[in-house]
């Protein structure tokens, strides 16, 4: 990381010295008491178990949700087809989450290979969720407002060529989190292990720029046309008489992408702001700030990582047919006197279908 040489020193008294530790970046260099933001719990309690739930939660949604889509892969709706590959995104995710919880307790122990999987999947959820949110708001902008002429763009095949251009551009821009990541030492002093960009010094660097600009863009781009996207579709529902399957479908389309941008909206913002003060747009004021940006970046990065344990929940509650399928499957698994009673408690109702969703409406016994 560069260093220039202008330094901003703060007064202290003598007595102060010892509980004092010095901190330096791009920006600017500070004498900083460290004692008065103690976030140790954080690191290594809560966060391990926020992100062990995460886990749970999120591997076991997830992989029902792709075993219940997979079993009728041949007539999956375009939605569907983004969601499945949604889902398969957020497990890449899941999947660097025990590293990161071994790492916030002992460092990082698992060598350099490790370390860079573990960057190159990440990044590749952070960049592809996005993007494919925006592609299944779009989508539902398509079916609804401009329903005759894109039939030909909304066939199956089309939209997993879509998916699969998504993931080689997201792919190739993740590539240089192998190249920079590694595991060291932070300081020479350290006893711990941190994976981190180490490699290639101020090229490095110049990676974390870059690349926290990239996520930037792949999350405020994609909210911008999804918020036209429903912005249109409500209009245009409004105006016209469409059936309460298309609403349905509307409505867990928006549902899944509100999450997303409260998930992942403070993140970006603190991120957005770390990069300002990176390139010396914004300047840090006092010591304070400079000390409070690096955690409430840690904290709102566990909020956005949150994000992919909930889909699958979502898309549950509110598509009736996933629900009884889910169930179905459930049941073939051996889980039968647990679903039982909710398979009788459905069978009142006839389900609905749509191209995106599952509505119910009452049908005699």
């Amino acid at each position: 990381m560069a260093v220039t040489n202008t330094f901003t020193v703060f007064e202290i008294s003598d007595e102060d010295i010892d509980n004092l530790t010095y901190t330096a970046d791009t920006n600017s260099s500070f004498f900083c008491d460290e004692t008065d933001l103690d976030l140790q719990s954080f690191y290594t309690v809560f966060q391990p178990v926020l992100y062990s739930l995460i886990f749970l939660l999120g591997v076991t949604g997830n992989g029902l949700m792709i075993t219940v889509l997979l079993t009728r892969r041949r007539q999956l709706r375009i939605t569907e087809i983004y969601l499945l590959h949604l889902a398969l995104a957020d497990l890449m995710l899941l999947f660097t989450i025990p590293f990161a919880v071994v790492e916030n307790i002992t460092g990082w122990i698992f060598g350099d290979f490790l370390c860079q999987m573990k960057g190159l999947l990440k990044n590749l959820n952070l960049l592809c969720g996005s993007l494919l949110l925006a592609c299944i708001g779009f989508d539902r902008y398509l079916a609804i407002v401009h329903a005759v002429p894109s039939m030909q763009s909304r066939r199956p095949r089309i939209v997993h060529l879509t998916c699969a251009v998504l993931w080689l551009i997201c792919f190739g821009l993740s590539m240089p989190n192998a190249v920079f990541l590694s595991a060291a030492k932070e300081h020479a002093d350290s006893t711990a292990l941190l994976c981190y960009y180490y490699r290639y010094g101020v090229d490095a660097h110049n990676w974390v720029l870059t690349n926290r600009v990239l996520h930037n863009f792949c999350f405020f781009v994609p909210l911008a046309i999804m918020s036209y996207c429903y912005t249109a579709l409500g209009i245009t529902l409004y105006k016209s008489q469409k059936s309460q399957a298309k609403k349905g479908a509307i409505r867990l389309a928006l549902l899944v992408t509100l999450v997303f941008c409260l998930c992942w909206l403070p993140y970006n913002i603190t991120l957005l702001i770390s990069s300002m003060v990176d390139l010396e747009i914004i300047r840090y004021t006092n010591c304070q700030s400079f000390m409070l940006l690096e955690p409430v970046l840690d904290v709102t990065e566990s909020m956005g990582i949150s994000h992919c344990c909930l889909n699958p929940f979502l898309y549950a509650f509110v598509g009736m047919r996933f629900r009884n399928e889910l169930l179905q499957l459930l049941c073939r698994l051996g889980c039968s006197r647990i679903c039982l009673p909710f398979i009788r408690a459905q069978g009142h109702y006839r389900a609905s279908t749509s191209d995106g969703v599952t509505t119910t409406s009452a049908a005699p016994n």
